[in-house]
């Protein structure tokens, strides 16, 4: 018998138990709360602008009023966890990163699923635990429990100019960071026209941190801690490998991309002054209105000497456990229904990325979201859930790996010294705020979901 997660064996319950699953509808379901109104979280991303666009459909269904607020993602976390130390009670439905679900899990802040999966009367029997990709689910679980349902959910991947790599005589984009580095980028270079094989965007803060380092780790074999024996990585040979490649890629890279963003590496990509850059699934629709049009061209991001593992991030609902049991079902309701299998499709024709299987492996709806295989293939087979690490000091952690990031990336300081110095830091900052107790390792519960 395989093993479910606790969310998905309460919604079977639950169906099973009423014997009136077949009745279930969200009207019927809502109709406690009709006149409600609930505060929801949301980024200024393409993800958030076509859910509020459709909202209005769920309050005409329930009669449920919803308020989005929303934050730049640099302010998020800050806000929320706000909120919650001050008990302001102003949001319903917060947005959680795949690097924080244990800073709201930890200290009570948000209710597990099972809270609401296991209530036969708001649980909808078509909601589908299995239709959600199992890294997904894996990266909002805690402690063994699942605290929110998948949305704005992101892979990396490789972005090209499909001209341009065909005017340097190759038949397809590279498929190993060995290539990339070796083969493509020196070909694709021309400094004197100000053109690039590649741009990584290395920008000091989150980008450096998430994408100009950590996306050189894992293919390496490196990692930044290891939760168990409470050792930080990123001084490890294999680390070492990884970063030290990093700064091979510079010579084929513009000047002062340790400054650029992603917004820049994007706008190099459109304006064709750079033949190739790793970035989010996110900018999808961004690059496939720019001026490449039909040149686009969007593949796995490549692999390393120990395999494909690419940048992974993303968000999920979660349900706050400090409102009223009236606004907390509300709000489950509005969570639910957003990340239904029923409003994927429409999700997506609209910009936004979910990590819905149905939708995304859909011939049809494949057919005119060319950046849907390649980001189904990554979420399958190429990323693990901890990618980044799951600890409630994460911020103070990051900007220690940014700082020492930066310095190595700029030549500041040698590879190896620049590491030893970072892994030194990291340690006595985990050490002397408890961080390893306030820690969550989310592939451990993969096998809850497969």
């Amino acid at each position: 018998m395989k093993r479910w997660s606790l969310g998905v064996a309460a919604i079977a319950a639950a169906c099973i138990g009423t014997g009136r699953a077949e009745a279930w509808s969200l009207k019927e379901a809502a109709a406690p709360y009709k006149g409600t109104s609930i505060t929801v979280v949301g980024l200024d991303r393409p993800s958030y602008k076509i859910a509020q666009t459709l909202t209005p459909q769920f309050e005409k269904e329930t009669g449920i009023h919803v308020n989005w607020n929303i934050f730049p993602y640099e302010d998020t976390l800050k806000e929320e966890t706000l909120n919650f130390v001050s008990g302001s009670q102003q949001f319903d439905a917060i947005l959680s990163d795949v690097v924080w679900p244990v800073n709201f899990a930890d200290p009570g802040w948000v209710l597990p699923l099972s809270h609401f999966t296991g209530n036969a009367a708001l649980a909808d029997p078509a909601l589908d635990m299995k239709d959600f990709f199992p890294v997904w689910l894996a990266s909002f679980t805690v402690n063994g429990k699942l605290y929110g349902l998948p949305f704005d959910s992101y892979a990396g991947l490789l972005y090209y100019n499909k001209s341009m790599l065909k005017a340097a005589g190759f038949d397809g984009p590279p498929k190993t960071w060995a290539e990339l580095a070796q083969t493509y980028a020196p070909k694709l270079t021309d400094k004197g026209k100000g053109v690039y094989g590649y741009a990584l965007q290395s920008a000091r803060g989150e980008t450096q941190t998430a994408d100009g380092f950590a996306r050189f780790l894992w293919p390496w074999g490196g990692s930044f801690i290891d939760i168990a024996n409470k050792t930080v990585k990123v001084n490890d040979p294999d680390s070492v490998a990884g970063i030290t490649f990093r700064q091979s890629l510079l010579g084929n890279m513009p000047d002062g991309i340790v400054a650029d963003d992603h917004s820049q590496v994007v706008e190099m990509l459109s304006q064709k002054r750079t033949a190739m850059i790793t970035e989010w699934s996110a900018f999808y629709p961004t690059l496939s209105t720019s001026a490449l049009g039909p040149d686009l061209g969007i593949a796995p991001e490549p692999k390393g000497p120990n395999g494909a593992y690419a940048a992974f991030g993303g968000f999920s609902y979660m349900v706050s456990a400090q409102v009223n049991t009236k606004h907390q079902n509300a709000a489950y309701l509005f969570i639910q229904w957003l990340t239904s299998k029923e409003m994927a499709k429409p999700l997506i024709e609209g910009g936004a990325v979910v990590a819905r299987i149905a939708a995304d492996t859909d011939p049809s709806v494949q057919g005119s979201h060319p950046n849907l295989a390649p980001m189904v293939e990554t979420w399958r087979n190429s990323v693990v859930p901890d990618w980044r690490p799951q600890l409630e000091c994460y911020p103070r952690f990051s900007d220690i790996v940014s700082d020492w990031g930066s310095r190595i990336e700029l030549k500041q300081v040698a590879v190896q010294s620049g590491l030893d110095s970072m892994a030194k830091d990291l340690t006595g900052y985990m050490q002397t705020s408890n961080c390893w107790g306030k820690s969550n390792d989310p592939q451990k519960a993969i096998a809850l979901y497969k």
